[in-house]
């Protein structure tokens, strides 16, 4: 089969949160004083090797702070890894932080052309998908109104309805099922359905081991941002809960 994603030993250090709030003054204070720390880091992950084949369906499983999240960001190309490779082959669409890549003082509809030419579409496609994405996403009366303007909840639905209207080869999902109310989510369901059906791969993390066990081909248990089992969604699931009960 042909490969989607491959990660090679993929290492991340990341400074902590405690370091992110020593503010400058306090390091130059520090450092004339003599008591210059370096910052504190955390290690992410560690030594991750992982292979999506094109058409997979894999599912994402750990605790908080597994390390999960950064995972996607780091395939998505958000993040660099310390050390390590990453390859993807493919157009990516990436539902992670639903809305993260807005520039909130433009409109809607100039940040459906802007997100669509990000991800590689030319501005003409995107002005024939745009009617289909603010239908889609309940947004017809707001494509003048500037994104800053919208709830949270409005902006996670535009979100959803760019990336999946694009038909990316790989769709990365954290959890972003959960956006608006019941119609909504049920919406989204059937069109998640279609990419289930079809040859995109995808990685997804979720807290509910019920749809990893019922939709993924694979689950991968992330434990202190290393790999702690990868194989069977069922087999993997299984252990787990048995890990955390």
């Amino acid at each position: 089969m042909e490969e989607a994603i491959r990660l090679g030993q993929v290492c991340l250090w990341r400074r902590t949160q405690e370091e992110f709030s020593y503010d400058l003054k306090k390091t130059v204070l520090s450092f004339f004083e003599g008591k210059y720390r370096q910052p504190a880091k955390k290690l992410v992950l560690d030594k991750i090797d992982l292979v999506v084949e094109k058409g997979e369906k894999i599912g994402i499983i750990g605790g908080n702070g597994a390390g999960k999240s950064t995972l996607l960001k780091v395939i998505c190309g958000i993040l660099q890894p310390t050390t390590g490779t990453v390859r993807v082959r493919g157009q990516i669409a990436p539902l992670i932080e639903l809305g993260a890549g807005f520039d909130a003082e433009i409109s809607v509809m100039d940040n459906i052309l802007l997100y669509g030419v990000l991800l590689g579409f030319s501005r003409a496609e995107m002005q024939e998908r745009a009617r289909s994405i603010l239908e889609f996403a309940e947004l017809q009366d707001y494509e003048l109104v500037p994104v800053k303007g919208l709830s949270s909840g409005m902006v996670a639905r535009l979100g959803f309805a760019i990336a999946t209207d694009v038909k990316p080869d790989i769709l990365i999902l954290d959890e972003v099922l959960s956006v608006g109310d019941e119609s909504f989510r049920n919406k989204c369901q059937k069109r998640m359905d279609g990419f289930w059906d079809s040859h995109v791969s995808i990685l997804v993390v979720s807290h509910s081991m019920e749809f990893i066990k019922q939709s993924c081909d694979k689950a991968i248990w992330l434990n202190k941002g290393g790999i702690e089992l990868a194989g069977e969604s069922e087999k993997v699931v299984t252990s787990y809960i048995q890990s955390v009960s």
